[in-house]
């Protein structure tokens, strides 16, 4: 083993224990790649999650830095080594990834990888992910290689498949959790819904009596009508209350547990599954923002989604969330058909955007919209932070 015996057995039981830890999905990817760098001393490390298109889901690095990972550019599809891998469901360990007649290149921002040792993870007959080492780190004062080239080992290979194994119980275990979480949210939410039905269409029913009455003695008896009307104005008054409470219960739960740029990131992915159209998500040095423009800018960014999906003809939406002072910035950038705002607003059409704009002034914040008939959207909002 590239470690001692004892050593190779606490890391494998460190990585074990790190895994265990987590239950959410993405918290569990990054610790099985970056546990499986440090136990085979490898360079770099990645672990992608097979979508149903050709592509990845997720694609979780280690090994690399964030400005590099940015500069490499869209996550990559299901082609040579890695393809070869899901599709044949077996490890793959090379001395040099580059000769093998299955490669076909990289991005130029791609760091140059020669030693190449992969498995796939696999939940009984599925293959739920792929891990990927590249570039075995020599102990310094190690003797040279009889061949010029020290790659990864057999053992290395064995330890990779212990440590697979479990990821793919760590894996399945995390994908559980969070389906249980959402029906569970799915309950509640229709729990509130019924509860919400109930309480505002009695307060309606009532109002709706209420102004009926008034209208039949506006002429026959002025200060009753008048009576009538306070007692309609009260009603109001209590069914916009009951619509608020509601509104407060069904903040997203994901939100409070995840954060805004974890819930943001998996509302991408499951857009960018779920569409024809390619759907991205980056974030940069975002602070925690209070609750309220959280919620906002989360709800700002879903209505941008759904008009540039469903209405633009978009093929690309680009959200981006960036920090700015002690605030954050939104940017939902698609390359659909695009619009006149002016004339949207005079013919009455607002694409939601009213209501983008009344979410956003009411945390303080700022929304700009950018858009011309054939020339995409771009839907910018600003909040103060706190």
């Amino acid at each position: 083993m590239s470690h001692g015996p004892r050593s190779g057995l606490s890391a494998v039981s460190s990585a074990l224990l790190a895994m265990s830890r987590h239950l959410e999905v993405r918290d569990v990817l990054k610790t099985i790649v970056a546990s499986a760098r440090e136990l085979i001393d490898a360079q770099y490390a990645a672990l992608g999650v097979p979508d149903d298109h050709g592509g990845f889901a997720q694609f979780v690095v280690d090994g690399v830095s964030d400005a590099q990972w940015k500069a490499i550019g869209p996550l990559p599809r299901q082609h040579g080594i890695l393809a070869a891998m899901l599709r044949e469901a077996r490890p793959e360990r090379l001395a040099d990834v580059r000769q093998d007649p299955r490669f076909e290149g990289w991005p130029a921002a791609h760091p140059d990888m020669s030693d190449f040792l992969g498995l796939p993870i696999r939940d009984g007959d599925e293959i739920i992910g792929a891990l990927f080492l590249a570039n075995k780190v020599r102990p310094e004062g190690a003797p040279p290689c009889p061949d010029g080239r020290c790659g990864f080992t057999e053992d290395d290979e064995e330890l990779l498949t212990i440590l697979a194994q479990h990821a793919a119980i760590a894996l399945t275990n995390a994908r559980l959790y969070e389906r249980s979480r959402e029906l569970t949210i799915a309950e509640e939410r229709s729990r509130l819904a019924h509860e919400l039905h109930d309480a505002v269409s009695q307060k309606l029913f009532s109002l709706r009596l209420t102004a009926q009455a008034a209208a039949t003695l506006v002429d026959r008896d002025p200060s009753r009508a008048k009576g009538e009307l306070q007692h309609v104005a009260a009603l109001a008054a209590e069914a916009t209350e009951e619509l608020r409470a509601a509104v407060v219960e069904l903040r997203p739960a994901a939100l409070d547990e995840d954060g805004l740029v974890a819930t943001l990131r998996t509302q991408v992915q499951v857009l960018d599954r779920a569409h024809s159209a390619r759907v991205t998500f980056s974030s940069h040095g975002v602070r925690a923002l209070p609750a309220s423009q959280e919620e906002a800018v989360l709800r700002v960014s879903q209505e941008a989604l759904h008009n540039a999906l469903r209405h633009s003809g978009a093929t690309r939406v680009d959200v981006t969330l960036d920090r700015r002072g002690p605030g954050a910035v939104l940017h939902v950038r698609d390359d659909g058909s695009g619009f006149d705002p002016a004339a949207t607003r005079s013919a009455g059409r607002h694409l939601g955007l009213v209501s983008m704009r009344d979410r956003t002034s009411g945390v303080g914040g700022t929304l700009t919209v950018e858009s011309a008939p054939g020339k995409g959207t771009v839907i910018e909002m600003e909040v103060p932070g706190g």
